[in-house]
């Protein structure tokens, strides 16, 4: 077996385009805004559209502490899935780190990292534009104005549509890296 054969070494792949990485970054970041939004809700900040006790109904006795659980739990499962969009365009995108069990210094099937990240960029954008949207469009509004709050909300909940189709996108360049192998 050469070193080109060997499954811990995978041929190498051409560099991200610089378009691409920016655009892993933004989806990284994109989860922030509304994560702070919502903590900053179950700590009572005033942040207009909900108030902390409206929040802490939809809780079993309206505890403070499941609502913080939830908001941390949702939080991390949301940054996490959204930085594991850097992995399209970093080495630990090619070859799993060495610190992970099982599966350390194997290299990634891209095939699978492909269809995993398609299927997450169908399933946010479907999820945050049908909530996002669905959710304005369907919202009382009590006069024509628009409040400070919903003003934050939606710059708090916006950065998330970007979260999908960008993520489409840096899997589209993914996968066209790994159709076209450097020395081959």
């Amino acid at each position: 077996m050469t070193t080109t054969d060997s499954p811990s070494l995978p041929s190498r792949v051409l560099p991200p385009p610089r378009w691409a990485v920016r655009a892993a970054h933004v989806v990284a970041w994109s989860t922030v805004p509304s994560g702070v939004w919502r903590i900053a809700l179950v700590l009572g900040v005033p942040v207009g559209v909900m108030e902390r006790k409206e929040f802490l109904a939809a809780f079993p006795d309206n505890s403070p502490l499941i609502a913080m659980a939830y908001v941390l739990l949702l939080g991390a499962v949301a940054e996490t899935a959204s930085y594991l969009t850097l992995g399209l365009v970093r080495p630990w995108g090619e070859v799993v780190p060495r610190w992970i069990p099982l599966l350390g210094g194997r290299p990634v099937d891209h095939r699978l990292a492909v269809l995993a990240a398609s299927l997450g960029a169908l399933a946010v954008t479907v999820l945050w534009w049908v909530l996002f949207f669905g959710g304005l469009l369907t919202a009382p509004s009590p006069d024509p104005g628009v409040s400070a709050g919903e003003v934050l909300f939606v710059a708090s909940y916006a950065p998330l549509l970007l979260w999908g189709p960008l993520l489409a996108a840096v899997t589209w360049s993914y996968h066209r890296r790994h159709r076209v192998r450097v020395g081959e």
